[in-house]
């Protein structure tokens, strides 16, 4: 029996069919999780997508984080559940503080959109072991909001406990402190990250199919366990 891999649909969102059909090119069924609904159907893994949630209003994130399948994934959360947040997804799960710090507007303030190189820094997570440690990923990013920041204490600690997962590698395109472009929690079962895995999982339609990786690992995680 394949693996079953929710995607959450908040009102904004952008990116969710992208994300299904990379679950489902990763050979997972992919399971579409509402926002107003309270039930993760059984799902043995959970993606939040990109796009801008609730419009954004507050700040982004901010509004999701309250939804009822929110409440649901932050339960899941503490039995062990996988959750891979991308871009707003990853807004969110700062917002919910399942993960440290907090995503601010661009440096420069601009919207930015473009094919990106990331270092694989850590393939110590659910979502990452697929990778080479080291690697250099081809991946696109588009967010106003991507600047990661956090206290010294928390980068320090995300740095000493291995949780920095990807750094942008040729140019940081948005201001985010210590070249952050994605982190784990803790258990490595969380990972939020900017740039958009789902739009490179074909070498024919995107810049690579370097973020198939992403989900083929979490595959791998939930066979093994």
């Amino acid at each position: 029996m394949s693996a079953r891999i929710g995607v959450i649909t908040f009102p904004g969102s952008l990116d969710d069919v992208e994300a299904a059909r990379a679950v489902q090119l990763a050979g997972a069924e992919s399971v579409a999780l509402w926002h107003a609904d309270a039930d993760l159907k059984s799902v043995d893994a959970v993606v939040i997508p990109g796009g801008f949630s609730y419009g954004d209003y507050l700040r982004a994130g901010a509004i999701a984080r309250f939804a009822p399948v929110m409440g649901e994934v932050v339960r899941a959360a503490g039995r062990g559940l996988p959750i891979l947040g991308i871009c707003n997804g990853f807004q969110v799960l700062c917002e919910a503080g399942l993960l440290p710090g907090a995503l601010t507007r661009n440096e420069g303030l601009h919207f930015v959109c473009r094919d990106e190189w990331l270092r694989v820094d850590s393939t110590a997570t659910a979502w990452t072991a697929r990778y080479e440690s080291g690697a250099h990923v081809l991946i696109p990013i588009k967010h106003a909001e991507g600047r990661y920041q956090a206290s010294p204490q928390v980068l320090d600690e995300l740095e000493g406990e291995g949780r920095v997962v990807f750094r942008y590698a040729a140019e940081n395109p948005n201001g985010s402190q210590r070249d952050i472009a994605g982190i784990a929690s803790a258990d490595g079962r969380i990972v939020g990250l900017m740039p958009h895995p789902e739009y490179a999982t074909e070498a024919l339609t995107g810049p690579s199919d370097d973020g198939l990786g992403m989900f083929l690992s979490v595959i791998d995680t939930l066979i093994s366990a």
